[in-house]
C-alpha cells in the first residue's frame, strides 16, 4: 500500500537534511491492519505505470493546497504552497483513479482529491484546529448507505486538525458525512470501490483500524 511522504529538514544522528518524512502512525496502522506500507515521496514521476505495482493508495495529511491549484488567490491565513507535494500528489490521484485503485485521503489527503476532480476549498475556518500539534475531538454524522457508513455507523467521534476544508465539491464525489456546523467530513467518488476522503486522521488512534483495515481488504478483494 502506498503512502504519499513529504519533504521536510529533519535531524537524525549526525545528519540534519532535507529527508522525505511521514508519521508513523499512518506505517502502524497499514501493519496492523495486515498491509505492508510503501513510502512514495514527492520527486520522480508518478503515473500508472509507475504504481502499478501498488494496491491500495494513502494520501496523507499536511500542509494546505496551494490555492492557486483551484483558481484561487491566497488567503493571508493560508501556509505557503508546497508546490512539489501538490505535484506529486495529483499526479497519484490521478493514475490511482486510472488503475481503479482503492484510494483513502486523509485531511489534506481529501482536499487533494476533491481538488484534484475540479472541486475548490475554504482557506480558513474556525473550531476544528484548536492549537498547533492539538487535535479536536469532533463528532460526526455519517449518511446511511455510504461505503464509509459500513464501516464507522450513524456516528462517530474523530480527531482533526485543519484550517482548511471543502468549499464546492468536485462532480462525481458525494459528500458522506458531516459535523455539527456543517464542515465536510468526508466524500465518497461515485462508481469506486473505494475510493473515500476523510478530513480527520485515523492514524491518530492505532487501536481504530476500522478504515485502513477496510480499504486493506478492499485491496486484497481486488488484487
Amino acid at each position: 500500500m502506498g503512502i504519499s511522504t513529504y519533504l521536510e529538514r529533519t535531524r537524525f544522528g549526525h545528519w540534519d537534511v532535507e529527508a522525505a518524512v511521514l508519521y508513523r502512525g499512518y506505517l502502524d496502522c497499514v501493519v496492523r491492519a495486515g498491509g505492508n506500507p510503501v513510502m512514495l515521496p514527492p520527486v520522480g514521476t508518478w503515473t500508472a505505470q509507475t504504481i502499478g505495482f501498488l494496491d491500495a493508495l494513502v494520501i496523507a495529511g499536511g500542509a494546505d493546497v496551494d490555492p492557486a491549484t483551484y483558481g484561487a488567490e491566497p488567503d493571508p491565513r493560508t501556509g505557503a504552497p508546497r508546490r512539489d507535494r501538490d505535484e506529486a500528489e495529483f499526479a497519484l490521484v490521478e493514475a490511482a483513479l486510472e488503475l481503479g485503485l482503492p484510494v483513502l485521503g486523509v485531511c489534506r489527503g481529501m482536499q487533494v482529491l476533491n481538488v484534484a476532480l475540479g472541486g475548490t476549498l475554504h482557506q480558513h475556518i474556525e473550531g476544528h484546529n484548536p492549537a498547533p500539534g492539538v487535535f479536536e475531538h469532533t463528532s460526526v454524522d455519517v449518511t446511511p448507505g455510504s461505503r464509509l457508513h459500513a464501516v464507522l455507523g450513524d456516528h462517530t467521534t474523530v480527531q482533526c486538525h485543519h484550517h482548511q476544508s471543502l468549499d464546492r465539491v468536485a462532480d462525481g464525489l458525494r459528500v458522506t458525512a458531516t459535523a455539527p456546523d456543517g464542515t465536510v467530513e468526508a466524500v465518497e467518488l461515485d462508481g469506486a470501490r473505494f475510493v473515500v476522503g476523510v478530513q480527520s486522521h485515523p492514524e491518530q488512534d492505532i487501536e481504530d483500524l476500522r478504515l485502513f483495515q477496510a480499504l486493506v481488504d478492499v485491496s486484497r478483494r481486488e488484487a
